[in-house]
């Protein structure tokens, strides 16, 4: 082979392995079996853990049983998923479930089928998807969405959190039961992990043996004391 035949080479060389070093960041001991198909231009992994770093700081990891990776567009598929999402604060969101996709060109995940969450600070959760949006540094659990937690119990159609479901915000059917008090409307917000919460009319409370109607609910922490605001109406 000529000299610049052999440079040629080098640069194809080089260029392979900058293709797959992101989906290579982190490899498991052991055999890693790889394969790849030139019509497809994918490559296949069995074992691996993919990671996105931001300013220095890991925000999410996700290990699968199997990814295949377009060595053009740089997507990924997983199975077979155990995530981590990292907040600054230190919390840690983990996660498992069937199924997972990375969008190279936005950064987002998409994780869906069989979905269990957990929180460091003792929350449990389910939903149909977990979505982590890159450019808002957001993850949002969505359809048939539950939360638990202590004596709180939560649920709608979606919850968008940036630090780990802190300070979140609950929207669509929206549900909550905390110790004898049951309240329902379009959204609840929370800066606590639900220790206090505001909900956005039309909202309908039970506490006790009262209940009641209004345009807005605020609460005290742990929920000692409720405000209905805006057409209230009560009934004993």
């Amino acid at each position: 082979m000529s000299r610049k035949g052999k440079a040629l080479a080098a640069v194809i060389t080089l260029l392979f392995i900058g293709l797959v070093v992101w989906t290579v960041r982190s490899i498991p001991t052991g055999h890693l079996p790889m394969q790849t198909t030139d019509d497809s231009r994918v490559m296949s992994y069995d074992g691996n853990t993919i990671s996105e770093e931001k300013d220095g700081r890991k925000i999410w990891e996700l290990t699968a049983q199997h990814i295949e990776m377009n060595l053009d567009t740089k997507d990924a598929t997983m199975t077979g998923i155990t995530g981590h999402f990292y907040a600054e604060d230190g919390r840690v969101v983990d996660v498992k479930a069937e199924k997972a996709s990375y969008d190279a060109a936005t950064k987002d995940v998409k994780i869906e089928d069989g979905i269990e969450i957990t929180t460091s600070d003792g929350a449990s959760m389910k939903s149909d998807e977990l979505l982590w949006t890159a450019a808002e540094d957001m993850l949002t659990a969505q359809g048939n969405v539950y939360m638990a937690k202590d004596d709180m119990q939560a649920s709608g159609d979606s919850i968008t959190s940036k630090d780990g479901f802190n300070q979140l915000t609950l929207t669509g059917n929206a549900y909550i039961t905390k110790a004898d008090m049951e309240a329902s409307g379009s959204s609840i917000t929370s800066e606590d992990g639900l220790k206090q919460f505001t909900i956005e009319g039309p909202v309908h409370v039970s506490k006790g043996d009262m209940s009641a109607t209004g345009d807005r609910l605020e609460t005290t922490p742990n929920v000692t004391k409720i405000k209905l605001i805006g057409h209230v109406h009560i009934k004993q």
